[in-house]
């Protein structure tokens, strides 16, 4: 089924049901915040705390929701374009390997990778 399809018949239960929100459901799944139009950011701040990787639906996040993203699940990192030294070092912190996923890691992420082994 296309996320198309699934937007519609989200949209159509929450029409037919007024006591169904989906921004309420993020809360409980992270992924369901793709459906929904220019969420707020403590709607994204839900999501990325339940899911880190649905960052990967988010435009434009902000990086306090980067960094819970992160914390959350390092590897999220690789749906960040041109992420802050705070949000590389804490995704390196929480997965060293996450640095494969920084295109220009400063020398303190370089640094804390390598300490990690990686």
């Amino acid at each position: 089924m296309e996320n198309n399809q699934l937007k519609n018949i989200l949209t159509k239960i929450g029409e037919t049901n007024p006591k169904y929100d989906l921004e309420k459901h993020v809360y409980k799944n992270g992924k369901l915040i793709k459906f929904i139009d220019n969420p707020s950011e403590e709607v994204q701040l839900a999501a990325v705390k339940k899911l880190g990787s649905s960052i990967q639906y988010i435009q434009n996040p902000s990086e306090k929701v980067q960094l819970a993203a992160v914390k959350k699940f390092g590897s999220s990192i690789q749906y960040i374009q041109n992420p802050s030294e705070e949000v590389q070092l804490e995704a390196v912190k929480k997965f060293g390997n996450s640095i494969q996923y920084i295109q220009n890691p400063t020398e303190k992420v370089k640094q804390l990778a390598k300490s990690k082994g990686y």
